[in-house]
């Protein structure tokens, strides 16, 4: 993979550089490893930034395995609410009943037992296995990528699995014996904080500098060479906020596909007409008083994007509540997870959700 650049020459300045400019994070302070499992999982698709009130909101209420085995749903999928890609923690909880049933309670050391656990995949396996139990395994994600394929001037096409294996191998053969687990944080902290991924690297700060052949050459900005995904599909929906005064009506999102087990706003497929919107409101058996247009939102998922419009609706207190889930808002923000995709249209129940809580006022 790398077969015209010695590799070994890179771990000394790396490490050197590392407690220099290394930044002070929650998970880094007892590396454990459960806080390096649960931090890495947050991480996929997070800003550090954004990911630390999230981290410390989850450690207190799941500080180990065994809580995480054993939370209920609804509870689990409010403590991830604001972080997205809500598979992620469904996984986390089987593999943690996996490690009970079958670990006896202990993450396993071993990075082949590691991946067989749900969710846990090669950089993952890797991290923890590095980090916490200081193997010598090589945790390879898009950042680790970009830095080495700027390097050594690499312009494989890192969206390729057979790259990502090949510098996964050939990483795993510099990893220094019992400083695994410096290692592998150096490597994450140089691509998150120096060779950064938006915008020109700050190579003057690198401790590669010297070495980086794309440096020497100008081609900093060229390289990490990676082909287009498909287009992301596009549905639009309209979004129903129905309230009969301090109370909103919410549903459930069936227990399999996008945003799974979560709880949602009423919706209609398709950009409809006021009209259309009360009729809806009237077939579902509530008498609307009011409606008022509200501004139109759009989510990004990894494969879907979400193109709303939206309307909220005043209706009477319904007579008969079975079949509604109407819910007081102040409730809905401690027991029932929203998905920020609704972030838009959460304000108007006036609550906060995911990220939301965790901005000042």
């Amino acid at each position: 993979m790398f077969k015209s650049f010695e590799l070994e020459a890179l771990v000394e300045p790396l490490l050197k550089w590392y407690p220099l400019h290394a930044r002070s994070l929650p998970w880094r302070e007892d590396p454990t490893p459960y806080h390096v499992w649960v931090s890495e999982i947050m991480l996929q698709q997070t800003r550090v930034e954004a990911v630390k009130p999230f981290y410390a909101r989850f450690m207190e209420a799941l500080p180990d395995v065994a809580a995480l085995a054993d939370c209920e749903m609804d509870r689990l999928l409010k403590l991830w609410e604001g972080l997205g890609y809500y598979n992620r923690v469904r996984n986390m909880q089987q593999a943690a009943q996996t490690i009970m049933q079958e670990y006896g309670g202990v993450i396993p050391a071993d990075y082949e037992e590691l991946l067989k656990l749900k969710g846990i995949g090669h950089y993952t396996a890797a991290a923890i296995a590095s980090i916490a139990y200081g193997k010598r395994e090589a945790a390879v994600d898009g950042n680790v990528l970009r830095i080495l394929m700027r390097v050594t001037e690499n312009d494989s096409d890192i969206a390729k699995q057979s790259v990502k294996n090949a510098v996964e191998a050939a990483l795993r053969q510099i990893v220094p014996e019992g400083r695994a687990g410096m290692f592998t944080q150096a490597l994450m902290e140089l691509g998150a904080t120096v060779c950064v991924p938006n915008g020109a690297p700050l190579c003057e700060a690198c401790p590669w500098n010297a070495l980086c052949l794309s440096h020497k050459h100008g081609k900093e900005m060229e390289l990490p060479v990676k082909s287009k995904a498909k287009a992301r599909k596009i549905e639009k929906k309209t979004v129903l906020v129905i309230r009969d005064g301090a109370r909103v009506l919410l549903q459930k999102r069936p227990e399999k596909g996008l945003l799974a087990g979560m709880y949602e706003f009423p919706y209609l497929n398709g950009y409809v007409s006021e009209k259309a919107a009360l009729d809806y409101v009237k077939e579902q058996g509530l008498a609307p008083l009011r409606i008022q247009k509200l501004p139109d939102a759009k989510h990004i998922f990894s494969h879907v994007e979400w193109q709303m419009k939206g309307y909220a609706l005043l209706v009477e207190e319904p007579a008969d509540e079975q079949g509604y889930l109407f819910v007081e808002a102040a409730d809905s923000e401690k027991h029932y997870a929203i998905p920020a995709a609704y972030a838009a249209y959460s304000r108007y129940m006036k609550i906060r959700i995911g990220q939301e809580k965790f901005l000042q006022d």
